[in-house]
């Protein structure tokens, strides 16, 4: 029913000339569409449904139906024009399953070590403890996995060799950035930080002049670079010079750390850009 529904929808858009088509990010349910379009040859964006929300509520638009949320999306795609994307490759779709089901395993024994500290009963506890034990054999082979799949693919490979060279980045973290920011190398130094999360953001009012902030981004990405960030004050180089500074210069360590994370960041970028790996040395 779903596959017949979107060759409808790509007949449509080309009977129509449409110019580009914009869905919103439902994970398993727009990805076919997703692929099909861009098969198909029609320009398709992919929107976050709290932009598009929050674009319909700017528009009085309060209530919700199929019919009210296509035509807000409409408006949308008209007046923002979001760039279109490319589906991603099977590989990546794989790797991003991976890595996933790693967080959601990661979450639960956390969950379960702080359930396990409140637990009196001998029988819960002796429960707990060997849900911990399952869970953490199966972030075990997830991991596996994870490598795995990495090294067979040669792209992935290529990545992942650039971004363990630099100082501080380690194969858990390598693999989150793989999986979570596939745009590394392909967009520029200001993008890659606002996808990350660290990107200074204004918050200013009149003649008041406000700290810089940081919001937004995938909030994977942005734990991984703050462990990053956290091992490069802790250990001598380039990076915890760069927070030695700021840190003299009067930022808090917060903010000082925010800039590391954006740096460790920007120089992934550029280094996958330019397809080499890190050097102490600038060639």
């Amino acid at each position: 029913m779903m596959r017949r529904g979107v060759k409808t929808l790509i007949r449509q858009c080309h009977e129509q000339g449409v110019a580009l088509a914009a869905l919103e990010a439902t994970n398993k349910y727009h990805r076919l569409a997703h692929e099909r379009l861009h098969q198909a040859g029609v320009p398709t964006a992919v929107v976050n449904p709290f932009r598009s929300r929050q674009f319909a509520d700017s528009m009085g638009r309060l209530a919700k139906t199929d019919g009210i949320d296509a035509a807000m999306l409409a408006s949308f795609a008209e007046r923002m024009r979001p760039d279109p994307s490319t589906p991603p490759s099977e590989q990546d779709k794989a790797l991003r399953e991976l890595h996933t089901a790693r967080r959601q395993v990661l979450a639960e024994v956390c969950d379960l070590k702080r359930q396990v500290q409140t637990a009196h009963h001998p029988l819960v506890a002796r429960q707990i403890r060997a849900r911990i034990k399952m869970a953490e054999r199966h972030k075990a082979a997830l991991e596996r996995e994870i490598q795995a799949l990495i090294k067979a693919t040669p792209a992935l490979k290529r990545k992942y060799d650039i971004l363990i060279s630099i100082p501080n980045i380690g194969p858990v973290t390598a693999a989150v950035l793989i999986a979570d920011l596939t745009e590394l190398g392909r967009v520029n130094c200001k993008q890659i930080a606002a996808l990350a999360g660290v990107a200074p953001m204004s918050w200013d009012s009149g003649s008041k002049q406000g700290n810089r902030i940081i919001r937004g981004g995938r909030k994977g990405v942005r734990n991984a670079l703050y462990m990053c960030a956290v091992s490069c004050t802790s250990r001598p180089g380039a990076m915890h010079g760069f927070y030695k500074n700021l840190i003299k210069r009067g930022k808090r360590p917060k903010t000082a750390l925010a800039a590391v994370m954006r740096k460790l960041v920007i120089l992934a970028n550029i280094l996958i850009a330019e397809n080499r790996l890190w050097q102490p040395v600038l060639p």
